[in-house]
């Protein structure tokens, strides 16, 4: 017996990648007839709808919905997704992302298993677009130094872990915990996976489901995908401070050094040395990175490409980690 299953996907100007989420839900080797995809679209200005409405007439056989996400934020379009399906396993995917045929299959065998209450898998990470700066973003966008421990980035072993990307449940789960925080406009998943967490649940990391993510194309846009991470991660971490993890505290703490030691440089000598030692260090390690990858893959803009990109991670995600706590004091205080 198969049960129904919905895939939910929230969307906004998307017209590059949703053919190719469109058809690998088409690819699933799940029966068509027992799943669904409702597609929450936050009024889409480019051709994100032409390209779903001509699907649509060519796979007649594939239920495929769009639902308008008026609210055009991530979490509203993803509780607007969950009210809109009607499956008993809902699965949470991305206008960014392909998953393989077999992807729908093993989260439902995993939830038959019983191994957690949101199960996801693996992201492999490929480039936005055909230049060598997107080429160099999604190598950064998988490398340790980039995302530190975040195993469904690197290389994961089955088990109980803190967050997975997208993530599929049951629909009681949504009963039990509630849908997702509409106050926060990035890392919803983390905080509804803190809250799978604490209200005695397991949230599980199974390698056998994988999915293809495309990274961001140009340094601008991770820059403030980024910065959208760190400034929304303090909202969370205010709810939740327990949950703070070693590889989120360090951008911010290399940021506000960075701008402690520019202050000070301009009346304590010393200081213009320990800034100039920190900045050597920092990219004197990306470098050394950069150099051992592109000599792995044989990819010589690797050797500028990978410092330049994790470089913009960590500044834009502690840059905006560290606005967010300005805003807040300031709010505080006023």
């Amino acid at each position: 017996m198969y049960p129904f299953v919905s895939i939910i996907v929230p969307c906004y100007n998307e017209e590059s990648t949703i053919r190719h989420l469109l058809d690998a839900v088409l690819a699933q080797t799940y029966p068509h007839e027992q799943m669904d995809l409702v597609i929450s679209d936050g009024m889409s200005t480019d051709r994100t709808r032409e390209v779903i409405a001509a699907f649509q007439k060519e796979h007649v056989d594939l239920a495929v919905r769009v639902v308008e996400n008026s609210a055009r934020t991530i979490p509203s379009g993803l509780n607007q997704a969950i009210r809109e399906s009607r499956g008993e396993i809902i699965i949470r995917l991305d206008a960014h992302s392909m998953p393989i045929p077999e992807y729908v299959e093993r989260c439902v065998s995993a939830h038959q298993s019983g191994k957690g209450d949101n199960i996801g898998g693996v992201w492999e990470i490929r480039a936005g677009a055909d230049t060598w700066i997107a080429n160099a973003i999604s190598f950064a966008a998988a490398h340790p130094l980039g995302v530190g421990d975040a195993m469904y980035r690197l290389n994961p072993k089955a088990g109980p872990v803190d967050t997975v990307p997208f993530g599929s449940f049951r629909r009681a789960l949504i009963d039990k915990i509630g849908g997702f925080d509409e106050t926060l406009l990035a890392n919803e998943d983390y905080e509804f996976n803190t809250r799978v967490r604490e209200s005695g649940g397991t949230v599980w990391l199974e390698p056998s489901i994988r999915c293809v993510y495309f990274s961001r194309s140009t340094f601008g846009k991770l820059a403030l995908q980024y910065w959208r991470y760190g400034f929304w991660k303090f909202k969370m971490l205010r709810r939740y401070p327990h949950t703070l993890l070693w590889r989120q505290a360090l951008p911010p703490v290399f940021v506000f050094s960075l701008m402690a030691l520019i202050v000070l440089s301009f009346w304590v000598a010393l200081m213009r040395s320990v800034l100039a030692a920190q900045v050597f260090i920092y990219f004197a390690s990306l470098s050394l990175a950069g150099l051992k990858l592109a000599i792995k893959e044989r990819k010589g803009f690797l050797l500028l490409g990978l410092p330049l990109a994790i470089s913009t991670m960590h500044l834009a995600w502690g840059a905006g980690f560290l606005w967010s706590v300005i805003i807040n004091l300031f709010n505080k205080n006023g």
